[in-house]
């Protein structure tokens, strides 16, 4: 291996990182307010780069026809004691769950998005997938929101297998790719980056100070990082326990969906994609011990380097040599971490 071939290998595992970055800090914040190890992570990035993919080819993607019936299955649960605590409840629950997914409906079926600048497209495609993130809490996961890790962990499998028969359904086996944001490049001392490169560096480095920004500063924020804390804690100091689960899964929809669609202009993307993908966010969340951010991403760039000039070095076993690296560090937080014993 020469210089040339380390600097490449290496560009694409910096690239390849930022995306498992994304997905460690979501996987991370998820499991941190709710206990919930959200496997269907990578759903998120297959549904926000197909329906992208969709909506540039002038078909209705599926996703607009499971927000209609996720939003009608919440509303028709809510709906009732959203009526007991008076009109304005009532009225943001219709419009949130009701009349919103109708609008989404019109301006997809009528208003031709596959004319529209890549821009518009993009936001239509997040507003697509990123209210399914708090409507699957809603159905799935918030009236067992206090059951163990275990049935939790139970629940994630079964919402990522129906999430995946759900993407074959809507999407088929074929797979689908965007343009690129940018047709730049950039030649440096005999590099080549590319701008879509560029793009997924930069879109990741700027979400994860927005990310820093809203928990240190915002009160939504400050919420949450409460509620991580001490639940019980948080609900005394008349946090919404319900709330701060609704606002992370929105927060990972909306992770998930942006890096699905900043890597399909890169690789072509099919409905069970974003499981392996998610995997390996999964791998940084570990080595962050699902509890510490700054070291989540720092192991998802990891795992990204390793997985690059692992292909180089033994292609046929790089996905083994990334899951490989979560057995020594499973090992040694076992070694270092101090055992209590549950009580009955």
């Amino acid at each position: 291996m020469d210089l040339q071939i380390a600097l490449l290998l290496g560009q694409d595992g910096i690239v390849n990182g930022a995306i498992y970055a994304l997905l460690a800090l979501a996987l991370v914040l998820i499991f941190a307010v709710t206990r919930v190890i959200f496997i269907p992570q990578g759903e998120f990035v297959a549904y926000g780069a197909l329906t992208l993919a969709s909506l540039q080819t002038g078909n209705a993607p599926g996703t607009l026809w499971l927000l209609l019936a996720m939003g009608a299955a919440v509303a028709a649960l809510d709906a009732p004691a959203a009526w007991r605590q008076g009109g304005r409840r009532l009225a943001k629950l219709v419009g949130w769950q009701l009349i919103y997914p109708i609008v989404m409906t019109v301006v997809v079926l009528w208003l031709a998005p596959q004319g529209w600048p890549m821009g518009l497209q993009v936001v239509l495609a997040l507003a697509l997938v990123v209210p399914l993130g708090p409507q699957l809490y809603r159905l799935a996961y918030q009236p067992i929101a206090e059951a163990p890790v275990l049935i939790l962990l139970i629940v994630s499998v079964a919402v990522h297998l129906a999430l995946v028969g759900l993407g074959l359904l809507f999407f088929g086996a074929e797979g689908s790719r965007t343009p690129a944001f940018s047709e730049l490049t950039l030649d440096i001392g005999g590099l080549t980056i590319s701008g879509q490169s560029l793009w997924v560096v930069g879109a990741s480095a700027v979400l994860i100070i927005a990310l820093y920004v809203f928990f240190e500063k915002s009160l939504y924020g400050k919420a949450l990082r409460a509620t991580a804390m001490n639940r019980a804690g948080a609900r005394l100091m008349g946090i919404s326990t319900t709330l701060a689960g609704k606002l992370s899964f929105l927060l990972a929809a909306a992770i998930g969906a942006l890096s699905g669609i900043l890597i399909a202009p890169m690789t072509t993307v099919y409905y069970d994609t974003g499981f392996l993908v998610g995997l390996k966010g999964f791998v940084g969340a570990i080595v962050g011990g699902l509890v510490s951010y700054p070291v989540a991403a720092a192991g998802a760039l990891l795992v990204g380097l390793l997985e690059s000039f692992s292909s180089f070095w033994a292609s046929a076993f790089k996905e083994v040599i990334v899951f490989t690296l979560i057995i020594p560090v499973l090992v040694w937080r076992s070694l270092a971490a101090h055992h209590v014993e549950e009580e009955e």
